[in-house]
């Protein structure tokens, strides 16, 4: 457990925004040290030095990835998009199933299914998720966090009914893991982005599936996938990966060089400690608005805070040095391990004036 001097002390030594940051939920910033390894993995290619210590922060990202979401590393398989793993779920299901989704949650979760053609895509509000869960449904696909709001998903409850129902649960942590508490083992498919929360940079994601990988079939599989990958670069592979890295897609080395050191770091600082310090700034941003007239939309327990009727705020906060995310009107506010009272505190008096 850090303690908070030793937590702020871990941050100012890694983080330094030229502005008043306060957009994670878009993307997270970039640690010193993801900077310098990305640094030292392109001067890899530049000087025509061998790539395989690269492969070997692709295997160090994907162990520090299922210790933070609770699962064996056997489980979890190293790929580039949501909308890539999504894809291999949904081409997964027999024509006819059904897949109940939220209302409004992030493209990349629902899309996939939609492009089906033949499958049956139920939509409703995410207040209302668990209890549609009904007999027939396939699959209940939601993000843990959603995109525009911050509201959290009733996990659990979900979790319940679709085990009543006999349905399959596939849950994005794009905008939880990180920051939220979260058990991927608690869901058949899980999936997350790394260039948020996770302070990873772009062209990494990670998705989890159960150890007989439910009926998954590895549609996007190349050479990666296979057990033995060296041997396997030419023809049909012959036997893929016993573990989910049979759904391994190419992997982006360079990001992945610097997502092990992200991780590292989040490892270092404690998810409990980055939780309660995130929840905190934004409970304290609500407070704020309260006093300032504004309610927020309904997200308790979330680190991000949606504010209906200040979207049009955004660029002139930005020109004054504090970044924030415009949706759909509302002012969203996403806040991280490097942000601060002081960043809440001027938000509010920007806001204010």
């Amino acid at each position: 457990m850090e303690t908070t001097e030793t937590f702020e002390s871990l941050v100012r030594a890694e983080f330094s925004p030229r502005s008043i940051y306060l957009n994670t939920a878009s993307n997270g910033l970039l640690p010193a040290r993801t900077v310098t390894a990305l640094r030292d993995a392109a001067l890899l290619r530049a000087e025509g030095r061998p790539l395989l210590p690269l492969y070997d922060d692709v295997e160090g990202a994907r162990a520090a990835y299922a210790r933070l979401v609770g699962v064996p590393d056997s489980r979890v398989a190293a790929g580039a998009s949501v909308a890539a793993h999504t894809g291999v779920i949904a081409a997964s299901l027999p024509a006819g199933a059904e897949v109940l989704t939220a209302e409004d949650d992030f493209t990349s979760v629902l899309n996939p299914f939609h492009v089906r053609g033949d499958l049956k895509v139920r939509t409703v509000p995410l207040e209302r998720i668990a209890e549609s869960v009904r007999p027939g449904t396939a699959l209940v696909a939601v993000s843990a966090a959603q995109s525009a709001d911050g509201r959290l998903a009733d996990l659990p409850a979900l979790r319940e009914a679709a085990r009543a129902h006999g349905a399959r649960t596939y849950v994005d942590f794009s905008q939880a893991a990180g920051w939220l508490p979260v058990d991927a083992g608690a869901h058949d498919f899980t999936a997350s982005v790394a260039f948020k929360w996770l302070l990873g940079p772009h062209g990494a994601a990670f998705l989890t599936v159960p150890e007989d990988f439910g009926g998954l079939v590895p549609v996007l599989a190349g050479w990666v996938a296979a057990e033995a990958p060296w041997d396997s670069c030419y023809g049909p592979v012959s036997e893929l990966a016993h573990s989910a890295r049979r759904f391994d897609l190419s992997h982006a080395l360079f990001s992945y060089a610097g997502l092990r050191r992200s991780l590292e770091l989040i490892e270092e600082l404690g998810l409990s400690a980055v939780h309660a310090h995130a929840v905190g700034l934004a409970d304290r941003f609500r407070a704020g608005l309260a006093d300032l007239g504004h309610e927020p939309l309904p997200a308790p327990g979330s680190a991000i805070v949606s504010v209906p009727g200040l979207g049009s705020r955004q660029q002139g906060l930005s020109e004054a040095g504090i970044e924030v995310s415009d949706r759909a009107g509302n002012l969203r506010a996403a806040f991280h391990l490097y942000n601060t009272a002081a960043d809440v505190d001027r938000l509010l008096q920007a806001l204010a004036g």
